[in-house]
């Protein structure tokens, strides 16, 4: 499956559109803008929320929880490496590596590719394109996207 993610360039606080490949709305994300620490709302086009995902706040190195409902399911942590930005995601047994300063990384389990993302260049606000493997539900792959971008976005901030 092939999604697009795009943020909104004039818009208070983080929002996001994703489409499909035929330019179809699919989901979209909406930031909280007064909160501590990132916190971002992954919505079906009916409202219905789909996942949560909030950053904790008092950890050495990012770490972000993904909830669906009140449930957690999964947690993005940063591991501690020198050299190089890597991601493993517990509660999935994923990995995220690649070249985060170009913005083009994959998700992965084993050998198996989950999704794979890379930045579209010469847009207004930031715009990804992401291909997510046929057996993957996208709303999980989105979410570990979303926190992957938000910790890319903290690091050039920062």
């Amino acid at each position: 499956m092939r999604l697009y993610l795009k943020q909104r360039f004039f818009s208070w606080g983080d929002k996001f559109s994703v489409y499909d490949e035929y330019g179809n709305d699919r989901y979209y994300v909406q930031g909280e803008v007064f909160s501590w620490g990132k916190k971002l709302h992954l919505y079906d086009l009916a409202g219905n929320e789909l996942a949560f995902v909030r950053q904790k706040v008092f950890s050495f190195l990012p770490k972000y929880e993904i909830l669906r409902g009140n449930t957690p399911f999964a947690e993005v942590v940063k591991e501690f490496t020198f050299f190089r930005h890597e991601y493993y995601i517990r509660g999935l047994d994923w990995r995220v590596h690649g070249d985060f300063f170009d913005h083009s990384y994959e998700i992965t389990s084993g050998n198996h590719v989950i999704a794979a993302v890379s930045k579209q260049w010469f847009t207004l606000g930031d715009a990804y394109e992401i291909d997510i493997a046929p057996d993957i539900d996208p709303v999980t792959a989105l979410s570990v996207i979303l926190v992957i971008d938000a910790c890319i976005e903290a690091q050039n901030n920062g």
